[in-house]
């Protein structure tokens, strides 16, 4: 058995569905193997950047492991941005690579990354953006390097890995005579039973003296699967639930205790009921720079915090915790529904303001399709099960401000890292990883620019994502922090193509709105073409998403603002 056949063996032993990559002489052997594999699909993407975005795709609603490849050199360094999202929201995938022949190492030939002799040293990179990397040297070495970098990339907070094949031992005579089944072994992430109990008290007492509880729900509890515990959890104890942008949808937006989004472009109802409350839960959540207000100092003072979260590197690291449970969310909210259960007799039902955001009168400047009308329709029209992705853009503040999920959907922005194009991409592996939901991705006219050409590979695999470009002709992100911080803008507009004609010339459907009913129309006719679509919405310039400095609510957090500027 070759190298690369030995390492496709080993992933169908996981469950390894789909492998995402670029051509290369490197990747060659894989590639073969992949073609050979009657349970791996292997998708060749249009670029190795994108097959690194697909790979978190795959794994984002699954507990499978994503798969991306490149050849050796280039090929291979096109695989960062995708590792980057997948260190930073955590997402299970394994990067293979090549690399040059051994003997020849320190000569300067083809794709050299050793470091050597003014060469790239791929190793020291490939370690700066994944958990772990390995360097196979000895063939006879493959199935156990393979079986420790699934077990790291899945252990913990899952994160991505790295495997780099020398070109070396692919060459004929190099055989895998030792190969044995790649077994996952991971243990759960569990709390330590005396800080659960001692959160658990502190809250019972919270209930008790009648203060004021809110849970804040990140996509950690998402990535557990801990939808029914925290339902569970909020209506037993009667606690108001407000989410991150990524937390959207854990429990039914609709849901009689769900307050709406809190971050900075997120739902005033949330704000206040932050505001008032006296004890927060925080599940799955990292606090990050927009969740915060920009790391609000004094987001928590006069508030008790319980922070849960699989890392532990994550305590304490934006604000400190006062109890602290290091587990996954799903067991870490059936264990503290437990120890609270016991403690607390019955609540009194709880009234949370009114979760208007969805039935706001949106105010119209010209007579152009304002992008919340379009992200109304969005979540109006998705099907049960469909999972909406969000692009590095305004756009996001739109659909997450406005969409309304329903049990089962889901919502996901751009992460952390926020590379443009990480969903527009990424969403191709979101729907071979789940092809039997619905998956609509809302992108800027800039992402979409960026990257769109790897329609043809959604069309080539037959993956029916639905693409909805919000069509500016503009940056607006940028134009709006431009103005923000310079008081002018430049280099911010550009001309777009017929989107519609480019998505036909591709194979696809092909669709272009200028109003709501026209987008509706569109938006259905995508949904009942079961075929990969591309809808040219072309909105207005002149909207501008719901946002606060603070979380005080707009008017004060600009004038605490104003007043920071004056005071530098």
């Amino acid at each position: 058995m070759r190298v690369y056949e030995a390492i496709v063996k080993g992933l169908e032993d996981i469950g390894v569905g789909v492998a995402f990559g670029g051509a290369g002489e490197n990747a060659a052997g894989l590639m073969l193997a992949l073609s050979q594999s009657t349970k791996i699909q292997g998708i060749i993407t249009r670029h190795e950047q994108a097959a690194s975005f697909m790979a978190c795709g795959y794994s984002m609603y699954t507990d499978k492991l994503g798969v991306c490849f490149a050849t050796a050199g280039p090929g291979a360094f096109n695989l960062f941005s995708g590792l980057a999202v997948a260190m930073s929201d955590s997402y299970p995938v394994l990067a293979i690579s090549g690399y040059a022949s051994m003997e020849w190492k320190g000569r300067g030939s083809l794709n050299e990354t050793s470091g050597w002799n003014r060469t790239p040293d791929s190793l020291k990179m490939f370690a700066a953006t994944t958990k772990k990397s390995f360097l196979v040297t000895r063939i006879e070495d493959t199935c156990d390097i393979l079986e420790e970098a699934v077990n790291v990339a899945f252990e913990g907070r899952p994160g991505p890995v790295h495997i780099t094949v020398p070109e070396n031992l692919t060459h004929q005579g190099q055989s895998v005579e030792n190969y044995h089944s790649i077994r996952l072994d991971v243990k759960p992430v569990v709390a330590d039973q005396a800080h659960v109990d001692a959160a658990a008290e502190l809250l019972a007492d919270a209930l008790r003296l009648g203060k004021k509880v809110v849970a804040l729900i990140g996509f950690g509890a998402i990535r557990a699967h801990a939808e029914a515990e925290v339902k569970r959890f909020i209506e037993r104890f009667q606690i108001p639930l407000v989410t991150t942008q990524d937390g959207k949808g854990i429990v039914p937006e609709g849901h009689p205790l769900c307050v709406g989004v809190f971050c900075d472009s997120g739902h005033a109802s949330a704000w206040k009921v932050f505001r008032e409350a006296d004890v927060i839960l925080a599940v799955g959540n990292a606090f990050n720079q927009h969740a915060t207000f920009n790391y609000d100092e004094g987001l928590f003072v006069g508030k008790t915090l319980i922070h849960v979260n699989i890392s532990e590197d994550e305590i304490d690291k934006a604000y400190k915790a006062d109890h602290a449970l290091v587990s996954d969310a799903r067991t870490a909210m059936a264990s503290l529904y437990a120890a609270l259960d016991t403690k607390i007799a019955s609540v009194s039902p709880v009234a949370v303001d009114g979760q208007d955001w969805e039935k706001r009168h949106i105010l119209h400047l010209t007579d152009s399709l304002h992008p919340g009308e379009l992200a109304q329709a969005i979540g109006r029209m998705l099907p049960p099960g469909g999972i909406v992705l969000a692009d590095a853009g305004a756009h996001l503040a739109w659909l997450a401000y406005y969409i309304d999920l329903e049990e089962g959907q889901n919502f996901r922005k751009v992460g952390e890292f926020g590379p443009m194009a990480g969903h527009t991409n990424g969403a191709i592996g979101v729907k071979a990883a789940n092809p039997h939901r619905t998956v609509v991705v809302g992108c800027g006219d800039g992402c979409y620019n960026l990257s769109g050409f790897e329609l043809m590979t959604a069309v080539e695999h037959d993956l029916p994502v639905i693409w909805v470009i919000f069509d500016d002709r503009e940056f607006k992100l940028i134009k709006m922090f431009q103005f923000a911080t310079y008081h002018k803008t430049g280099l911010v507009e550009f001309r777009n193509p017929n989107y519609a004609a480019y998505a036909e010339a591709c194979g696809a459907e092909g669709y272009t709105a200028e109003t709501l009913e026209e987008f509706e129309t569109c938006f259905a006719q995508a949904l009942a073409s079961g075929r990969p679509s591309v809808i040219d919405a072309h909105i207005t310039r002149w909207a501008i998403p719901h946002y606060s400095p603070s979380p005080d609510g707009v008017i004060p957090g600009l004038v605490k603002m104003f007043e920071e500027r004056f005071r530098s």
